[in-house]
């Protein structure tokens, strides 16, 4: 039996949006969600027999919804709404990210308020069951009337239209769609092509992917740091559980308890003559929890997010449909500058935990961790290299959020930006994946060298340990100069496979 979740509407998790986009899940609809689906399409069949003018329905749209439309003209008008709107541009979203844009929409269309069909939304399921892949250009979006032409690039393929990303090259739907077995719909009723378009579902899409990394990376992150805490023999009397309890801070105990028991047997820490450490390592609990309690916030928000209603107008079960502002991602667009803050923060601890590590005055290691100082220089570029990206994410932390453009000759006089937050996002995590690398690298080497002059490799902590015997199954000790870039790839490569 395949692996499969089922929506309704209600229950999405991101656990489920991460077996979907990154596992291949199937999807199903649960049968009371198809139900409510088909009362509302029904709904709007009543609307467009009376002739009742509805934004969305039998007008125009944006600055457009005081021009009405004549019923013979409806179909073309929801086409010509997803043609027009597809125009985005730059490289594409990757499959997983698309994937997570798809089964968010059709979770948000499954709660029953927009007014699709039955066979449009198993439609959009089918792109998902099939594996078929949406060429969707990464800029184009603003935030507010949701995620149009994102969202637009994939509606086309529902028409047989648009582009696919096949065996790795961009190819036209129309000329693939029966190598998948996939029979295009002949047209849109109305409200269709609005319905697939309105709502945040593809920032809140990628975002849920993201922060589900952003959770991996930082327990990595606690790990990481472990390495250099021990070679720096540092002292755990910050971590005693009485300063957290008087903090407040159920995240800052939480961080010290996971980080103690990482370093659990250790026979290095608290081996120094220093009376105190400095901040990158004494306040590890105040930052690390920090950031932890920022991403769980984010979390929380996302699982309710990836839930909602973002569809405008919205269709309710007595017959009334109401115009509002769902679809406007400016909760998003706060968060993901939130999150790019936090990740940015944190990167920026690490890097200084590296400088510690490698700076001989600081560390009371060989200079640069290098076997032969002078005629080698050992890891000295690797905190170069960190420093750049983190500099970099802390550019990208300018937030997207505070900015606005008006569009639409003005009826959408006040936009989000939360696309520009979400794809910040992504890059500053990005950075934060390879500052990380970086340290598992140093980290490893210093702790390395003081297991060497101590002549035992079993006076680490446990689960330093456990991460020590990771990172040496890829990389080796540096006995001499070499190519490092390899070696951070190669980290790199596994903490995105999630096996360190």
């Amino acid at each position: 039996m395949k692996n499969s979740i089922s929506i309704d509407g209600h229950n999405l998790t991101i656990g489920d949006v991460v077996k979907v986009s990154n596992d291949f899940y199937e999807v199903s609809i649960k049968k009371d969600a198809l139900e409510r689906v088909e009362k509302s399409s029904e709904i709007v069949e009543r609307i467009v027999k009376e002739n009742r003018p509805v934004y969305g329905i039998n007008t125009g749209f944006g600055k457009l919804a005081e021009v009405t439309i004549g019923q013979d003209e409806l179909s073309q008008l929801q086409e010509n709404l997803i043609l027009s709107h597809s125009s985005g541009i730059g490289e594409p979203f990757n499959e997983n990210e698309v994937r997570a844009a798809i089964l968010v929409r059709a979770n948000s269309l499954s709660k029953g308020y927009s007014g699709i069909r039955k066979e449009t939304l198993e439609k959009l399921i089918e792109i998902l069951n099939k594996r078929i892949y949406p060429y969707v250009p990464l800029y184009g979006s603003v935030g507010a009337s949701g995620d149009l032409a994102p969202l637009a690039h994939i509606a086309l393929l529902l028409l047989g239209k648009g582009r696919v990303l096949k065996d790795r090259r961009i190819e036209n739907f129309s000329e693939v769609y029966s190598f998948y077995g996939f029979k295009p719909l002949k047209n849109f009723s109305p409200k269709e092509g609005l319905a697939l378009i309105n709502g945040t579902s593809f920032e809140a899409g990628v975002s849920t992917l993201l922060v589900y990394e952003a959770n991996y990376l930082f327990n990595v992150a606690i790990k990481s740091v472990a390495t250099v805490f021990e070679a720096l023999r540092g002292l755990t009397s910050a971590f005693d559980h009485r300063i957290h309890e008087v903090r407040n801070s159920k995240s800052q105990k939480l961080v010290s308890e996971k980080f103690l028991e990482v370093i659990k047997e250790s026979k290095l820490v608290n081996t120094s003559s220093k009376v105190q450490d400095a901040y990158t390592l004494r306040c590890i609990p105040q930052v690390y929890g920090a950031v932890f309690e920022n991403i769980s916030y984010i979390e929380s928000f996302l699982q309710r997010e990836i839930n909602a209603s973002t569809d405008n107008p919205l269709i309710f079960e007595d017959g009334t449909v109401i115009s509002g502002g769902n679809f406007h991602a400016q909760p998003l667009s706060f968060l993901m500058d939130l999150f790019s803050i936090i990740l940015t923060s944190l990167s920026s601890m690490i890097e200084r935990q590296i400088n510690r590590a490698l700076n001989p005055t600081l560390s009371g290691l060989k200079p640069f961790l290098a076997n032969n100082p002078g005629v080698e220089s050992g890891m000295m570029i690797l905190q170069y290299t960190a420093a750049s990206l983190v500099s970099e994410n802390k550019v990208l932390s300018h937030p997207a959020s505070v900015d606005s453009i008006p569009v639409s000759a003005d009826q959408e006089d006040f936009v989000s930006m939360g696309m520009n937050a979400v794809i910040k996002a992504r890059k500053v995590l990005d950075n934060l994946r390879k500052v990380i690398a970086i340290e598992l690298i140093v980290g490893t080497q210093a702790l390395e060298m003081v297991l060497k002059e101590e002549n035992n490799y079993n006076i680490m902590g446990s689960g330093t340990k456990e991460i020590f015997e990771k990172v040496r199954s890829l990389v080796k000790f540096a006995n001499t100069d070499r190519i490092f870039s390899t070696d951070i790839e190669l980290v790199e490569s596994a903490l995105k496979n999630h096996s360190l």
